[in-house]
């Protein structure tokens, strides 16, 4: 018997492996499409304003698409959502290459590709994120998610990479990869094999009473979990301080550093160092479950504080503080997701990570706008510095004010 529990409690599955594979080969691929197609932007358009609006027009479906995904997802296989997902994308980025290549590519195509590609990839994650803690054995969520923002920040240093092949072959080739990684991604996905028990036969006549009745269940779950209601309130809240900070950070560097936007790459480098090397210790070590709402609190405060100050600090300085950051930042990640994702029932997991990722996108939007805005009254800094007060206020008044609810879900073995 506790030979068959230990290998009950394996973490690299089939399954898992699968999943984390095709997880790895589709981030190379994007990070080297996506960061180039913003380059696109600029080079076609020569207008900061037009990028900006490629940028909206690729976000504004994470608003809305995320919470509307949700019942369908506790209704229907996620594990087909996904690798068919995985395929039109890969479909989508082999019509951007032969647009390039035949030279019918224009800025609409791109706007109405946007929109495609951001609705694709915001019920995408919605999906991921709901059906990859099904992947996971008991007692291993913790470790599966250090894995997982470890993979996350490897894709920061493909930018670079992005951005010379990019100047050497242009942007044709690197949609063909794309095209290539997320159709090898899907079809590693096909031969995930796991049973979706919330998946029922009634699902074939899923209208739009049960859309409505399934999706009311999912809000009534969330009025009943309090703890969840405050997890969610204060992430929309960090979000808001986090649009302001990355929406600032690049033209602060470039207004007051020579060659600010490489100053400003090489410095946020070293928040992905801290990002890897935290991720490589949760993977190593367990927090204690006892200790992990403290854990997470410290970390929510102490990371507003530096967010809220760095920019006043020496340039060496801040590449320390930002080393600080990176592992502040997936400690956070950490903790709320294995946590959260081990404690939300699998039939109700669609639905709730739907209406997070609405939260979380929305405040993102409204922070990167309305620091936009501050701007025109106040420098940079201090409008990041405003922004992060509200975050250290919003980590003490909702996460310390309903401690005891968000215990319950954060001092758990996950």
């Amino acid at each position: 018997m506790a030979g068959e529990k230990r290998k009950e409690n394996v973490l690299w599955t089939k399954n898992f492996t699968l999943i984390t594979l095709g997880t790895v080969i589709s981030i190379l691929g994007n990070s080297l499409a996506g960061f180039a197609l913003g380059l696109l932007v600029l080079d076609y358009t020569g207008s900061t304003f037009l990028y900006a609006l490629y940028a909206v027009m690729y976000n504004l479906p994470k608003v809305v698409a995320p919470t509307l995904a949700g019942p369908f997802l506790d209704k229907f296989s996620r594990r087909r959502t996904i690798y068919t997902l995985d395929f039109c994308s890969a479909a989508l980025y082999g019509i951007f290459a032969w647009l390039m290549i035949s030279g019918y590519f224009n800025y609409g195509f791109l706007i109405l590709g946007c929109l495609l590609l951001g609705t694709i990839d915001s019920v995408y994650q919605v999906a991921y994120d709901s059906f990859y803690p099904m992947l996971i054995s008991e007692g291993n969520y913790s470790k599966a998610y250090s894995i997982q923002s470890t993979l996350e920040s490897l894709a920061t240093f493909i930018v670079p990479l992005s951005a010379f092949l990019y100047n050497l072959i242009g942007i044709a080739p690197l949609f063909l990869i794309n095209m290539v990684t997320f159709f090898i991604a899907a079809v590693m996905e096909t031969q995930i094999k796991k049973e979706e028990t919330y998946v029922k036969r009634e699902s074939e006549n899923f209208g739009v009473a049960q859309y409505k009745k399934t999706f009311l269940e999912g809000v009534d779950y969330l009025k009943q979990e309090r703890g969840l209601r405050a997890i969610t309130l204060y992430f929309m809240v960090n979000a808001l301080g986090q649009g302001a900070f990355q929406t600032l950070v690049l033209p602060y560097f470039k207004l007051n550093y020579n060659s600010g936007e490489y100053v400003y790459m090489f410095t946020m480098g070293w928040m992905m160092v801290g990002r890897l090397l935290g991720g490589g210790v949760h993977y190593r070590l367990n927090l204690p479950v006892a200790k992990k709402f403290t854990i997470a609190l410290t970390v929510y405060l102490c990371s507003a504080l530096i967010d809220g100050t760095v920019l006043y600090l020496p340039y060496y300085a801040i590449m320390a503080v930002c080393f600080i950051e990176g592992i502040l930042g997936v400690t956070s990640y950490n903790i709320r997701i294995s946590a959260t994702q081990s404690y939300v029932p699998d039939e109700k997991k669609g639905r709730f990570n739907g209406i997070f990722q609405m939260a979380i996108t929305g405040g993102m939007l409204l922070g990167q706008f309305l620091s936009g805005v501050f701007t025109l009254f106040l420098p940079e800094r201090a409008v990041i510095s405003a922004f992060m007060a509200l975050n250290f206020i919003g980590a003490i008044v909702i996460m310390g004010g309903n401690r005891a609810h968000v215990k319950k879900i954060y001092n758990r073995k996950a």
